[in-house]
């Protein structure tokens, strides 16, 4: 497999005017062209990158980013044990390309990292809730999340009322 500066190299010559960095062990792919770059990774002779083990949505307040873990399984030249990473950002309240079509394995993956952090993927074939239930408004593992009080366990209290004799008091996370 080539080093992330040779992919970074032969991604730029072939999509004109895109601009990829390299971070630590992965690229940072503006999400503008991450549906067509992402086409070519799986598609071209040079990359085979056939298999997408994980999407990942993660919150850093400023910005949210889907990641993405990409091996070859079809080309065993190709295939190697790190896989290679790609990292898509958007706004808080944005949207980027859903590579479903490119990869039916991400299908259900981007459904998590829309219902637990709330990254929007346009295109998706089925992009609604898939572990929270339809009626919840929130995203939980945002970093603005706020856990309601009504969340939080009885069984709590009664622990501590049985076996400290304290009274019921409210040990929720909003005091």
């Amino acid at each position: 497999m080539k080093s992330l500066e040779q992919i970074k190299t032969d991604l730029e010559s072939q999509f004109h005017g895109v601009g990829i960095t390299v971070e630590g062990t992965s690229l940072v792919i503006p999400k503008e062209k991450w549906f067509e770059i992402a086409r070519h990774l799986k598609d071209s002779l040079d990359y085979q990158l056939d298999f997408l083990s994980s999407v990942t949505g993660v919150d850093y307040v400023q910005h949210l980013e889907a990641v993405y873990h990409l091996f070859s399984m079809s080309n065993p030249s190709k295939s190697v044990k790190e896989p290679l990473i790609i990292k898509v950002r958007t706004e808080r309240d944005g949207h980027m390309p859903s590579v479903t079509p490119i990869w039916r394995s991400a299908e259900y993956q981007e459904r998590e990292a829309y219902d637990l952090v709330g990254i929007q993927f346009d295109g998706h074939p089925d992009l609604r809730r898939i572990l929270m239930w339809d009626g919840f408004q929130h995203h939980p593992l945002r970093k603005d999340y706020v856990q309601e009080n009504h969340y939080c366990s009885i069984v709590y209290f009664r622990i501590t009322n049985l076996c400290l004799g304290v009274g019921r008091q409210n040990y929720c996370h909003s005091q």
